[in-house]
């Protein structure tokens, strides 16, 4: 089992080009697939591509992301792999719609972000499980739902 204890940095990283470049010609980098949903996780378990065990225990100040690397040396590297996020755009009609949407979000602990005036929501789930729970914003038409992927 390999164990890690923090995110040594991006694979974009000019740092790491060469090294994981050349591991990459001779079949020595191993990704470990994460899903989006386990990207916020401080410790966890998973499983590089070739079946070894990889425990995952992070300092608060990181997370895992697409494209993390978890190991690099002479000999091999693990780098993190996601599979892509999916996000519901919620639309709200006004501003008080808008001011009660970011209320329930807030209390729900849903994972957001902002584009213009749409709240972005991460989808851990089928989007009928957001909507049920805005249900009245929705069947009244002051809130509208779409699905989108990153």
């Amino acid at each position: 089992m390999i164990r890690v204890e923090s995110v040594l940095g991006s694979r974009t990283d000019p740092a790491f080009h060469e090294t994981l470049h050349d591991l990459e010609h001779h079949g020595k980098v191993e990704f470990v697939t994460i899903e989006p949903h386990d990207l916020d996780r401080r410790r966890l378990m998973s499983l590089t591509e070739e079946g070894e065990e990889v425990a995952i225990t992070l300092p608060r100040d990181q997370k895992l992301y697409d494209g993390a690397v978890l190991l690099l040396d002479a000999e091999r590297a693990i780098v993190v792999r996601s599979g892509k996020q999916r996000w519901l755009r919620l639309s709200a009609h006004s501003a008080s719609d808008a001011l009660e949407l970011g209320y329930h979000a807030g209390n729900l602990h849903w994972r957001v972000r902002f584009d213009g005036d749409d709240l972005l929501v991460a989808q851990d789930g089928p989007a009928e499980a957001y909507a049920e729970r805005i249900e009245p914003m929705v069947s009244s038409g002051r809130v509208e739902l779409s699905e989108e992927t990153e």
